[in-house]
């Protein structure tokens, strides 16, 4: 079952689509302009019903196989928005809008499920129903758990769910994917420290809350080399530190935020335990104090072994079997896919990028060459799976 002829066909149309979305990335659940677009499309290609605005933003498209008696339906989704961040690449379809860029794929991943909307709605040959989704706010929004809280499952009667995602390293159009957790839980961490601020030729009349956060950074990294087993897995990132107005000024505050990633529940409860001890400890050691806020953000994406199985044998009929890893190693990665696991059984995959810069680059593109491998996997997963 290699790649399906009429998709191979279709891959100039798909890539356009997908560089028009790359000029113009949408952050967060503000995918207005994209949105339309793939409603726009769902409509033209004839999908029995398209949905605007569950989860905010979100777009759902309904294809009714040519039978319907099998009861089946499946739902197959990709992300829509970009990130807040400038694109350095020179390329002709470089993004148009300042501080914001598709560094992850997600236009690629709209593109492709828009491309199996269209073969679907063409053939229609399964026997069941194919629900196309199409989610906002993956990059720090929760727009899954947006689209699922808004009854995404339950209205449409969803009861299998898949998901997709490209992956840079691995060759084009290959596939990796592993039973149980994929991706990490990715959690927020904020600490404010309030020390004593003064001149800053007078340190020993104040409580300095950079030397404070300073330490407290350090004594964060000894969580996981010292608290966590070494054959478990959790990353502890400060990415922001901030404090002061003046060269000459002890300031009277810091800020603190970074995020923490961990692959189980016993880990990623002993991390929230240990930051906020830490965190106070150190603060209170320098006579300052430290006010934590753990955010618990998105769960692991863990995938169902039956699922899996399943799109394992999906991919190795679009791939050949020896160009899908059938256990990878996970990442530490946050996908908000994971809510929509949590709720109905479903598999996530990774799809070779081939060797590109990597997600989050200001010099990341998609590669348009692996677009017929993932539409014929979203083509084949249905007819497959809803046989006629």
């Amino acid at each position: 079952m290699p790649i399906i002829n009429s998709v191979a066909a279709m891959q100039d149309e798909v890539a356009r689509w997908r560089r028009d979305i790359h000029q113009h990335p949408e952050v967060l659940y503000e995918v207005h302009r994209t949105a339309g677009i793939v409603a726009e499309k769902l409509k033209a290609f004839g999908c029995d019903e398209v949905v605007c605005g569950i989860g905010r933003t979100g777009v759902v498209g309904v294809i009714r196989g040519r039978n319907g008696t099998s009861g089946k339906v499946m739902g197959l989704r990709a992300d829509m928005d970009a990130l807040p961040m400038t694109e350095q690449s020179d390329l002709p379809y470089a993004s148009r809008s300042p501080g914001k860029m598709h560094a992850c794929g997600h236009d690629g991943h709209t593109a492709m499920l828009l491309g199996a909307a269209k073969y679907l709605c063409q053939t229609r040959n399964f026997d069941g129903t194919a629900v196309v989704i199409f989610q906002p706010a993956e990059e720090g929004g929760a727009g899954g758990k947006a689209m699922v809280d808004d009854g995404l499952m339950e209205r449409w009667g969803i009861q299998e769910v898949y998901g997709m995602h490209n992956m840079p390293g691995i060759p084009t159009g290959t596939f990796a994917i592993r039973p149980g957790p994929l991706l990490a839980a990715s959690d927020g961490i904020h600490i404010a420290i309030t020390g004593k601020g003064g001149h800053a030729s007078r340190p020993h009349q104040c409580v300095d809350p950079v030397l404070v956060g300073s330490h407290i950074v350090t004594q964060l990294h000894s969580i996981v080399s010292r608290n966590i087993d070494p054959l478990l897995s959790g990353v502890i990132s400060i990415c922001m530190f901030h404090s002061g107005e003046a060269l000459n000024v002890i300031p009277q505050t810091a800020e603190l935020k970074g995020t923490a990633r961990s692959l189980t529940p016993e880990v990623r409860d002993l991390i929230e335990r240990r930051v906020i001890e830490v965190a106070e400890g150190t603060a209170r050691m320098h006579g300052a104090t430290a006010r934590v806020t753990y955010e618990r953000k998105y769960p692991v994406t863990a995938n169902h072994f039956q699922q899996t199985e399943f799109a394992i044998a999906v991919a190795g009929e679009v791939a050949g079997r020896d160009n899908v890893d059938t256990n990878v190693a996970p990442l530490m990665g946050g996908e908000d896919f994971s809510f929509m696991l949590e709720a109905r059984p479903g598999a996530f995959i990774l799809l070779g990028n081939g060797n590109t810069a990597g997600v989050h680059h200001p010099n990341y593109d998609f590669n348009d060459a692996a677009i017929p491998a993932g539409i014929t996997y979203w083509a084949r997963l249905v007819e497959t799976a809803m046989p006629v």
